[in-house]
């Protein structure tokens, strides 16, 4: 049965993690794991989930700590990592009796994990397809940090987070888009407001860590149990197109795969959301190929 309740799964430590297994009674059906942005709960993804039930698979969903379901992971929120967060869904996915995904398809955050995941967990994940993520923490890149302030926005009591959380929509998606579509943005809106500012805050924290750095660990994920790698970029996500394609390249050249780039037209930072169809017509072709 496709349509199955969220549970909440407590981990080692204590925690919580909220998550969906569809077709649970099914496992025949290949398993898709899908983990998402910042600011939101697993259910961005459903209009995805309902195409991937079309197409024969299942799939997994999960929130981030302190969204939705989920509690945060650690009592000094500054301590939590992506690698304690991809650790703590391998706990989830070998709980539930699941050996191998068919593919891990991550948004932003959601990616960063999976490039963790399956770098930590080899073996596991058979098709990872990686979706505007930056590749390391602003301190790891050299770049300016554009997150800390707006966390000490909240916590000065400078900014609301329903405020900051509707900043957070217009650099996915851009005002005129969700102008454009009112419907999908009170969508969004009840989604995001299930983000706690401790929750905002961990996560953050994960993104700013010394240990977050994708690109050591390029080559060693596309040659380490990871089959195939699809990695897609909206083109107007910031300079995104550029770094993503540089990250591309160096999983090329660190497992001598053919590593899969796309640039979406006209997409922002959420591409499976602005660019859907074109999202779709890129992505189903990769997890159904045999």
């Amino acid at each position: 049965m496709a349509d199955t309740q969220p549970t909440t799964f407590t981990l080692p430590g204590g925690h919580r993690l909220r998550y969906t297994l569809t077709f649970p009674g099914a496992p025949e059906r290949r398993t898709i794991l899908l983990s998402s942005l910042l600011a939101t709960t697993a259910a961005v993804w459903d209009d995805v989930v309902a195409v991937l039930h079309q197409n024969g698979f299942r799939v997994l969903t999960y929130d981030h700590p302190g969204h939705g379901g989920s509690t945060v992971r650690t009592k000094d929120l500054a301590e939590n990592t992506l690698d304690g967060m991809a650790d703590d869904v391998y706990t989830l996915v070998e709980s539930i009796g699941i050996t191998q995904l068919h593919a891990w398809i991550g948004c932003s955050l959601g990616s960063a994990t999976g490039v963790v995941f399956a770098a930590r967990h080899p073996g596991v994940v058979r098709r990872l397809v990686v979706v505007d993520t930056i590749s390391a923490s602003p301190a790891n890149a050299g770049v300016a940090d554009a997150f800390s302030p707006r966390v000490k926005a909240l916590r000065d009591g400078d900014q609301t987070l329903e405020a900051a959380l509707a900043q957070t929509r217009e650099r996915w998606l851009g005002e005129e888009w969700l102008t454009a579509h009112p419907d999908k943005r009170a969508w969004l809106e009840r989604l995001m407001a299930q983000t706690t500012i401790d929750g905002f805050e961990t996560c953050i924290a994960a993104l700013l860590s010394s240990q977050f750095d994708l690109r050591p660990l390029a080559g060693r994920v596309a040659s380490s149990g990871v089959e195939r790698v699809l990695v897609v970029v909206g083109e107007k996500d910031a300079d995104l197109p550029t770094s993503m394609k540089a990250l591309a390249d160096q999983m090329r050249d660190g497992s001598g795969k053919d590593i899969g780039f796309h640039v979406l037209p006209n997409a922002g930072h959420a591409s499976f959301i602005d660019a859907y169809g074109t999202w779709l017509d890129v992505v189903l072709p990769f997890l159904k190929d045999n």
